[in-house]
């Protein structure tokens, strides 16, 4: 399955069994998805399932959808069953410590909105904000935050928590389904339910990767042509090392892995990472332990990790 947005990606569910099922399924496939822009809407929709005993499961996203979301979704279903799938777009602005980057982001809405709807998504939610003008409260985790994304991208995680929990609170779901590409993310994810007490499971689904190797992203739409045949380095260092700690070949393995990586033309490491997948704790590298790599290929900033 490729990455790419005008993929027409083909729906595989099948038929419940009961009338009702039926009658669900059907309305998933044929009508326009639903789609509410307030948060007082989608918070009496979600009070409204919570007392029909409905199950819920929430896809968070940012929106330019891909394979990787397509993947998220159709796990959303499975542990929906008849209950309803939630996708939420909302780009938010709280964890971007670039504008720039901000600005660039991709926002194809329509066709994020036609995905959804051949996904038989039950329902979307786009808010224009989730913040008051005034707004001064955070939620802020303090260990699983910490290096990595924690320290490339001050606040970063603080946005991403603070979102996170008021889309929680908002949609109330059962089950929240994130990505393994953003391992970092969803550990952080895990800990803020933990430690909050959120009545929310935490599902992390594996990556899905273009036949390359690349990582499905909603930044690859950003690349060039040539930038985008270069962009495999980051599967491929991480390949490298799999094959460094499976030989025992580790001397001089983080100097190997950084010079394939900008070697090529007009790329860089912004950080590069072994860490024990438990804790987030950067350790030596060995069998078990996970990489984190993000590298710019060219003006666009690419993340990826994988288990040794």
């Amino acid at each position: 399955m490729r990455c790419h947005r005008n993929r027409r990606f083909s729906l595989k569910i099948n038929p419940p069994i009961s009338e009702t099922g039926r009658a669900l399924w059907a309305a998933r496939l044929f009508l326009p998805v639903k789609t509410l822009i307030s948060p007082r809407s989608i918070q009496g929709q979600a009070l409204a399932w919570r007392r029909a005993g409905t199950r819920v499961v929430l896809v968070p996203t940012m929106g330019a959808l891909h394979a990787g979301h397509v993947a998220l979704i159709r796990r959303a279903r499975k542990l929906a069953g008849d209950g309803a799938v939630v996708v939420s777009i909302y780009v938010n602005p709280a964890q971007f410590n670039d504008a720039g980057d901000l600005r660039r982001y991709p926002r194809p809405l329509a066709a994020d909105k036609r995905l959804c709807r051949a996904e038989g998504v039950d329902m979307v939610f786009n808010p224009r904000t989730l913040y008051a003008d005034d707004a001064s409260v955070m939620v802020e985790e303090t260990a699983v935050s910490r290096g990595m994304e924690g320290t490339a991208r001050p606040g970063h995680f603080r946005g991403v928590a603070t979102v996170v929990v008021k889309l929680f609170n908002l949609v109330l779901p059962d089950v929240a389904v994130f990505g393994e590409k953003d391992f970092q993310q969803s550990a952080l994810i895990q800990r803020v339910v933990r430690d909050l007490n959120l009545p929310v499971r935490v599902v992390v689904a594996s990556t899905v990767r273009e036949p390359d190797g690349l990582a499905c992203s909603s930044r690859n739409e950003l690349l060039t042509l040539n930038e985008r045949k270069r962009a495999d380095v980051l599967w491929q260092t991480i390949r490298l090392a799999r094959r460094s700690v499976r030989d025992g070949d580790l001397h001089g393995l983080r100097y190997r892995l950084k010079r394939l990586i900008e070697k090529q033309p007009d790329t860089r490491v912004d950080y590069m990472e072994f860490f024990d997948e438990h804790t987030l704790r950067s350790v030596l590298p060995g069998k078990g332990v996970r990489l984190a790599l993000a590298v710019y290929v060219g003006k666009t900033r690419l993340i990826d990790n994988g288990r040794l």
